[in-house]
């Protein structure tokens, strides 16, 4: 089995907010027994935030991107250097690889990401992937690492995504307010009304929050693998979800798997914009699978440009698909409307070809 397992940084730090020895030596710990019964893992790791702050003297973590990347640069080798000699003390050699989403866009650095994975695992060692924050933007503010896991996890093939995080799971309610909440022990489909309980960012110490771990669980069930949102701090956690123990909330993966390019469509883009369609044309794309047209397009939100990521909503207001589009928002709202043969020469007779096109469950 292939198990990606998310360690965010509310689960590798203390009350002061510094990476703590005793969760290292836990988690390393349990990669190794995981390792020992035969099977491969590949670590996401926050956390390098964590472990810069205290080598600069700084007891609370900045809010501007340009102090976030100087400290994540001082901190990834600091936190590396620890994870790599406590799995040495297993015989376990750690490889490096720092990622962002937008890797997962360009199918030449998809390629190499998922060659530099799959050879690293070969070679016996363990890869520890973090999202490359000296160079991101705004991903270091919203506990991208979740939906990098969830990448990761399609990228190599995996059976198992487990989310460690500082709580048991996905609750009925947040547990911090009501006391009645209990935990949702499996999950066939994430829907609205489950992402309304997930809520919002976690703690201070982290930037995720269960919203992105339950967004998470989504991109890995659309890839077709099994995922767990479970407490770190709950003991052999990592071997037990591996057995299939329930150590906390699991998410049934989909029967029907999205290919890599409709992945990377539908999780690994931010959409630049919105597209209004009438009824006619959402049941042409969702029911019969075809391509949206101009003329069924009614309205253009946002700006962007060919080949861009947008959404595309109905009559009632929700977004059902997403796409990318082949012409900018100028010309779209100029063409917005139009049959086929009224459109000007050499115009892309499709706005959304149905290969460029994801519809999202209701």
């Amino acid at each position: 089995m292939i198990v990606v397992a998310k360690v965010g940084t509310s689960s590798l730090t203390d009350e002061a907010g510094e990476v703590s020895a005793e969760s290292l030596l836990k988690l390393c710990n349990e990669i190794a027994a995981t390792r020992a019964a035969g099977h491969e893992v590949v670590l996401v790791s926050s956390g390098a935030i964590a472990a810069g702050l205290p080598a600069l003297g700084l007891d609370r973590r900045p809010t501007d991107i340009g102090t976030l990347q100087a400290i994540a640069a001082i901190g990834q080798p600091r936190l590396m250097e620890r994870f790599c000699a406590i799995l040495a003390t297993h015989g376990l050699v750690a490889g490096q690889v720092l990622l962002t989403p937008y890797d997962f866009i360009h199918r030449t650095q998809y390629l190499h990401a998922r060659q530099t994975l799959r050879r690293l695992l070969d070679l016996g060692a363990v890869p520890i992937v973090n999202e490359n924050d000296t160079v991101a933007d705004d991903e270091i503010r919203y506990g991208d690492n979740d939906r990098l896991a969830a990448l990761v996890a399609h990228l190599v093939g995996a059976d198992l995504l487990l989310l460690l995080t500082d709580t048991s799971g996905l609750m009925t309610a947040d547990p911090r307010v009501d006391e009645a909440a209990t935990l949702i022990e499996e999950i066939a489909e994430v829907d609205a009304a489950l992402e309304a309980v997930a809520g919002g960012t976690g703690t201070e110490r982290g930037s995720g929050g269960m919203a992105s771990k339950l967004q998470a669980a989504k991109i890995a069930a659309w890839s077709g693998v099994r995922a767990v949102i479970a407490a770190a701090a709950v003991p052999d956690v990592l071997p037990r979800a591996v057995s299939g123990e329930a150590v906390g909330t699991v998410i049934r993966p989909r029967s029907k798997r999205l290919g890599s390019r409709k992945l990377w469509i539908a999780f690994a883009q931010g959409a630049h914009g919105r597209l209004v369609v009438d009824d006619g044309a959402r049941r042409a794309l969702v029911e019969s699978g075809r391509s949206l047209l101009p003329a069924g397009v009614r309205a253009v939100e946002g700006t962007f440009d060919a080949d861009d990521a947008v959404e595309v909503i109905g009559p009632d207001g929700h977004p059902f698909a997403k796409g990318l589009v082949r012409y900018s928002s100028v010309l779209l709202t100029q063409l917005a409307g139009s049959r086929t043969s009224d459109l000007p020469e050499g115009a892309p007779h499709e706005v959304i070809h149905r290969d460029d096109l994801v519809v999202l469950p209701s």
